[in-house]
């Protein structure tokens, strides 16, 4: 993985060598930096027909997993950042989370509707198990009723069991689990610090044994790649529990397109010719389509052929169903010391 200058900043910058061996030298340990994130606001608003929630929380920007497909990758250069390295390595937390929730849920105008957590970045990469910003989050859901669905490819979530089974009977939580691959090789170079394909199985069956309705998630597909698997991924999943399933074709908006390009030339290079060709015959010939409706599942002959050996392998699992919608009649506001006490 390189380091590309961010989009928008004036000088781009590239390594060189000087001629005395420097191009060969080897890059220095990847450390974690924290920043704060100051943001007055936590909750995020969309009108996107693509994702099912209009509103979402993301606890940190940048993630550790690191992993080369991640559509989030161009939002760091809004930082200054780059898209590269920099996004899995500098990152930034939201200490103040739950209070600045807890204020936007005592808004008398504010009306409950499912808010999904880590739609951008992983709630649950590994800062979290110190930061804990994504359990107190949690925690403030719970205190107010508040439904929530959950997007990770971490095993960290059953940390928070004794908050999330709670909920679960209440009709309030459910949460889905990536799983790209079944082989460990794979996901070790495509996310080189997620838990492994199996920590995320016995994920997904230890939700459903606590209650808690559990998805599976096979995304992205990569044409060539790793697509071969969906039905096996898919029966996997059912075997450990999942009631749901879903899936995301490759998507590479912007720098992400040469990031992946360099990184199947490094990792993959007899595939890569084949991998982008068929990328671009699900994307109007080019290798990203950013039109609504059509960026999650892409276009032509073999996006629905895809599509269709989902739909499938799905029936024959049990997974065609889905969990029913998540309960957002139950929200109240807690009482807090020194509230006006209600006439009626």
């Amino acid at each position: 993985m390189g380091n590309p200058t961010g989009r928008y900043e004036a000088a781009q910058r590239f390594a060189e060598d000087d001629g005395w061996g420097s191009g060969d030298a080897e890059s220095p340990p990847l450390r974690t930096t924290l920043s704060v994130d100051s943001t007055r606001r936590i909750i995020t608003r969309n009108q996107s027909p693509d994702v099912p929630f209009d509103r979402s929380i993301n606890p940190y920007k940048g993630c550790e997993h690191g992993c080369v497909y991640c559509f989030a990758r161009p939002t760091h250069a809004y930082l200054g950042h780059s898209p590269g390295l920099d996004f899995e390595s500098r990152l930034y937390w939201k200490p103040d989370a739950p209070d600045l929730l807890e204020t936007e849920l005592r808004n008398p105008k504010y009306r409950p509707a499912t808010i999904a957590l880590g739609a951008n970045t992983d709630p649950y990469q590994p800062v979290e198990r110190g930061k804990r910003v994504t359990r107190r989050i949690l925690e403030v859901l719970a205190d107010y009723r508040h439904p929530v669905g959950i997007v990770t490819k971490s095993n960290l979530v059953l940390r928070d069991l004794d908050i999330l089974a709670p909920m679960a009977e209440q009709g309030l939580v459910r949460v889905a689990i990536s799983v790209t691959t079944l082989d460990r090789a794979l996901a070790r170079h495509m996310e080189p610090r997620a838990p492994t394909p199996e920590k995320r199985l016995e994920a997904i069956g230890d939700l459903a044994a606590a209650g808690v309705p559990a998805t599976v998630l096979a995304a992205p597909i990569v044409p060539a790649l790793n697509d071969q698997e969906i039905e096996a991924i898919l029966e996997a999943a059912a075997q450990a529990g999942a009631g749901a399933a879903g899936y995301v074709l490759l998507r590479l908006p912007l720098e992400i397109k040469e990031l992946f390009a360099d990184w199947l030339d490094a990792h993959y290079p007899e595939r890569a010719k084949r991998v982008l060709s068929l990328v671009r015959q699900t994307r109007g010939g080019r290798l990203y389509q950013s039109e609504w409706r059509k960026r999650q599942t892409g276009t032509g002959a073999y996006a629905e052929q895809i599509a269709s050996r989902f739909a499938l392998a799905c029936r024959r699992h049990g997974l065609h169903h889905g969990h029913p919608p998540l309960n957002e009649t139950r929200f109240c506001r807690p009482p807090r010391a020194g509230d006006q006490l209600a006439l009626l």
